[in-house]
């Protein structure tokens, strides 16, 4: 564990996970980076708040939306073993909401090919297995290169980590800024996560 200070005490909480392509033990960079260019209106002053985005059907979404409130990014997949955390992801979503929290997530096919769905299916497959509410965004690519999301270029420029596996969660504080990064095998309902979430709130 290690603690970052981008604007005020941080807590790191890395975790191994037994998924291959992940890394054990990963330390995450302290120094912030600026996000993409073009995809935000004041991006520097309110980080990941200042990105636009696409929700899961295709249509426009502004993530200044969640300005204020504390989220829980997260790479999702429908067929990965971690597929069951949605239970836990929707849990946290339903009862902190009203605290000015919320789980954003972001489907993804790059890791073992796990999210081959379409968005009509990505969004039955959710709602009927885990009865999810939380907002989730278009299928996007979340490992460097020219097709990276601009959404996970800014958090892993933050970080300096990206996602090892599916499930990988960043959590962003009130001002847009990252708070912690947890590798996929770090539970929604962990200690370490809910002290995280708690202080940001």
């Amino acid at each position: 564990m290690r603690l970052l200070l981008p604007s005020a005490l941080l807590i790191l909480a890395a975790s191994c996970s037994s998924e291959p392509g992940t890394a054990e033990g990963s330390t995450p960079s302290a120094a912030p980076a600026a996000g993409p260019t073009g995809s935000a209106t004041n991006e520097t002053a309110a980080g990941l708040y200042g990105l636009r985005t696409e929700t899961l059907e295709g249509e426009a979404a502004d993530l200044s939306a969640y300005a204020g409130q504390v989220t829980l990014v997260v790479n999702v997949a429908s067929e990965c073993g971690y597929t069951r955390q949605y239970a836990g992801l929707q849990e946290l979503h339903a009862e902190l909401e009203s605290r000015g929290f919320a789980v954003l997530a972001f489907p993804s096919n790059e890791f073992g090919g796990q999210e081959p769905g379409n968005p009509e299916q990505i969004r039955q497959f959710c709602t009927e297995r885990f009865d999810v509410t939380f907002p989730m965004f278009a299928k996007c690519e979340v490992k460097p290169g020219a097709g990276q999301s601009p959404v996970y270029a800014f958090l892993a420029g933050q970080t300096g980590e990206t996602p090892g596996w599916n499930f990988c969660k960043y959590l962003v504080g009130k001002d847009g800024q990252v708070v912690a990064f947890f590798e996929s095998g770090v539970e929604p309902s962990s200690a370490e996560l809910r002290r995280a979430i708690e202080a940001a709130l």
